[in-house]
């Protein structure tokens, strides 16, 4: 298993009920690994391109060179719950530090992030905002444990 799951997010701070959802589930997977939610903060002052840039630059600062890296992106490849888990297994096998997802601003990641990443996923066909996204994430990374633990969860 890895020493550690991370979920990378550039965005403003969850609203409280995010934030209830975000704690209860990040409790639920500390039993099983290390977790952590990283925060990027967003740049939207400036023109649509140099804002993904500069979030890009964000966040490659918190992502180290041994972290398997899955980014979030609508272009990305559909997965089931069950092909996540075989994802976070199979990272969890081939990784020596920490798995850690992307989740990018408004318009998405920048070239560094999308060049850095081991595998490019999506979460559904639909776009999704950011803090929906966050919470759609966190359920299915707690939802892979319960499937590679064969818990009862998942159905």
């Amino acid at each position: 298993r890895p020493a550690k799951i991370k979920v990378l997010t550039v965005g403003k701070s969850p609203d409280p009920g995010v934030q209830m959802l975000l704690d209860g589930y990040s409790r639920k997977i500390q039993r099983y690994c290390g977790f952590q939610v990283v925060q990027v903060r967003p740049n939207p002052k400036n023109s649509r391109q140099v804002q993904i840039e500069a979030e890009s630059e964000n966040a490659m600062r918190n992502i180290s060179t041994s972290d398997w890296v899955a980014v979030l992106d609508e272009n990305g490849r559909d997965v089931t719950s069950l092909e996540l888990a075989d994802l976070i297994a199979d990272a969890a096998n081939n990784c020596s530090s920490s798995l850690l997802f992307c989740i990018g601003g408004p318009y998405g990641h920048g070239s560094r992030v999308k060049t850095r990443a081991n595998v490019t996923l999506r979460l559904s066909s639909l776009v999704l905002n950011h803090q929906v996204a966050l919470i759609v994430l966190v359920e299915q990374i707690y939802r892979s444990w319960t499937i590679l633990r064969g818990e009862h969860y998942h159905h």
